[in-house]
């Protein structure tokens, strides 16, 4: 395949086979080894929090919703260096390289019982506040493994999908096809690799210890660094040029100093750039009458007779395309904060459900699964479902819409939610009668599991999986389709936002609940709360949530590109108009 590029002077190049499917391979390997690795301990780590270091049951699931948080939370982070100071091939490396240690550093603690409390072992439900703390040192070793891990997966979620995405140019029907399929395939990489790592990984930290677990996830990130290193010769790599943020700022603060100035009513008296310095991809954002008293900053300010405006610099003077990037990011925040509250109900089913499990019988045709193990049923559905949803459900919907991605981004995303809150009814349903079978045989203090499968779990966690399906792909391809050109992973990063935002929004929820509630989640003992009552709660609000997205949809415009060939730049600008060529994503 020849690609012709261009380099960020406007220059046009041959490159000879970059980019396109072969050149993503390296990125699902990536994606599936580095999931394996994190998501084996978002559904187990709580385990490891309560029976070896001890913390209670609500400190294990705060650790663990804080942990989850800030490694989503970060990849805002992650973003910025991507767009502004390394390539993004070079961040996968580097934060990889960041997450590589922080697993090392869990092995050793795991491994060495000087870096441990005495596991607790033999004790009724009752007597657990007995067993000795982690001290202070101790306590300091888990946090710094853990959040170099959160450092380092922030980055690589960053910048990965826009590693892959990059490889596909927007602009080509036969590559914007292909784009669309990306995404699915990058959650079916994700998907492999979580499978793996909520059995074997799971089944390894159950059997093994936690120290061959943590082994196991450090030789798995090691191994997606040196897959990712392998795809090098073929990337179409972004050259970072520039800080996106700082352009956001220029706006604000040209828009501010320009407030007293009369809104311009013609796109024809507000600034524009038609030429090689339009950007880095050569792309123009045309005016939009969203947010109008931002178009100030584009307004080139004369005086008496001077004919030329005032000090055309970046804090005095943006394009209209500068002001549209600043645009998009506000356009964008109600729909990313709509979806926060799925990811508040998702980190509810990735702890209690965890809990839950313990308290069941774990035998499944004969094979005893660890209750971490519970999410390979949502996984397992995704992982059936996404192939199908890719070449049957997305090229029929295609022929009917003439949309490459079959539906809408937000319409996607809007199925997932719907998906999310009918899961949290049915988990309540099963709460409610797995506290029956407690009841009924006498058990609500035993240590010993229910005459109850854990089978009961799948359900709410299958109905979860396939909103996860929707709503996951569905930001990530929004964010990355409606960013700027500037701001690719930096946009990736900000859907990775919503569900670090759902985690800390998890935290809070827990404990308001609490206290108004009088104490549904303040026993240490499942069978005594009232979790069904909380599922509901969550399932009432997901609808109220969302209403809420409906409007944030209803309200959003999809971006406008206008793309200049440089060959244009050198005729007469009647030409140019007539030569542009309008985008809708």
């Amino acid at each position: 395949m020849m690609a012709t590029l261009r380099d960020f002077n406007g220059q046009a190049k041959k490159e000879t086979k970059l980019g396109g499917i072969r050149a993503t391979l390296p990125v699902y390997a990536m994606e599936g080894l580095e999931n394996m690795a994190f998501l084996s301990n978002a559904v187990s780590l709580v385990t490891y929090f309560y029976g070896y270091m001890n913390f209670n049951l609500t400190k294990s699931a705060t650790t663990l919703t804080n942990f989850m948080g800030t490694s989503y939370l970060l990849a805002l982070f992650g973003g910025f260096i991507s767009d502004t100071c390394l390539s993004r091939f070079k961040s996968c490396v580097v934060f990889g390289g960041i997450e590589l240690l922080g697993y090392a550093v869990l092995t050793v603690q795991a491994y060495s019982h000087q870096l441990r409390p005495p596991r607790c072992q033999g004790l009724v439900i009752s007597q657990t506040t007995q067993c000795e703390a982690a001290n202070s040192g101790q306590t300091a070793i888990l946090f710094t493994g853990l959040y170099l891990v959160a450092i380092g997966t922030s980055g690589v979620k960053a910048a990965l999908p826009s590693l892959g995405a990059d490889q596909f140019d927007e602009n080509d029907p036969k590559e914007s096809a292909q784009l669309s399929s990306f995404f699915n395939w990058f959650l079916l990489s994700f998907t492999v690799g979580a499978i793996i790592g909520v059995t074997l990984i799971v089944w390894i930290s159950t059997n093994k210890g936690w120290d061959w677990a943590f082994a196991s996830c450090t030789l798995a990130v090691l191994f997606s660094i040196v897959f990712i290193s392998t795809g090098k010769s073929l990337y179409r790599n972004n050259v970072p040029k520039g800080i996106p943020l700082l352009r956001i700022l220029q706006v604000f603060v040209v828009a501010i100093r320009n407030r007293k100035l009369p809104q311009p009513e013609m796109t024809d008296e507000l600034h524009e750039v038609r030429d090689k310095e339009a950007g880095v991809h050569n792309e123009i954002l045309p005016r939009t009458d969203q947010f109008r008293f931002l178009d100030r900053a584009a307004i080139g300010q004369t005086y008496g007779d001077a004919s030329t405006s005032i000090s055309p610099g970046p804090w005095r003077l943006c394009t209209v395309t500068q002001v549209e990037e600043t645009k998009l990011i506000l356009r964008m925040l109600p729909v990313i904060l709509s979806t926060v509250f799925m990811n508040t109900c998702l980190a509810q089913l990735q702890t209690f459900t965890v809990q839950q499990s313990t308290t069941m019988d774990t035998h499944i045709l004969g094979f005893k699964m660890p209750g971490p193990s519970i999410p390979v049923i949502p996984l397992v559905f995704m992982f059936v479902f996404i192939p199908i949803y890719d070449r049957v459900f997305v090229p029929i919907a295609r022929k009917i819409t003439g949309i490459p991605t079959g539906i809408r981004y937000l319409q996607r995303i809007g199925v997932g939610l719907v998906l999310s809150a009918i899961s949290m009814a049915v988990a309540g349903i099963v709460e409610t009668q797995r506290k029956s079978v407690a009841r009924e045989h006498n058990m609500v203090d035993s240590l010993q599991p229910l005459p109850m499968s854990v089978f009961w779990l799948g359900y709410q966690y299958a109905i979860f999986g396939l909103g996860d399906m929707f709503t996951f792909v569905g930001l990530l391809q929004f964010f990355y389709a409606e960013s700027s050109a500037r701001m690719k992973s930096l946009g990736t990063a900000i859907s990775w936002c919503s569900l670090a935002f759902g985690f800390y929004l998890s935290s809070v929820v827990v404990e308001v609940v609490n206290k108004v509630s009088g104490g549904w989640l303040a026993n240490n003992n499942l069978n005594r709360d009232k979790l069904n009552y909380f599922y509901w709660l969550l399932a009432a609000l997901s609808v109220l949530n969302f209403g809420i997205y409906l409007a944030c949809a209803s309200w959003y415009r999809y971006k406008k590109v206008e793309v200049i060939n440089q060959e244009e730049n050198n005729g007469s600008e009647a030409a140019k108009g007539k030569q542009l060529e309008m985008l809708t994503v």
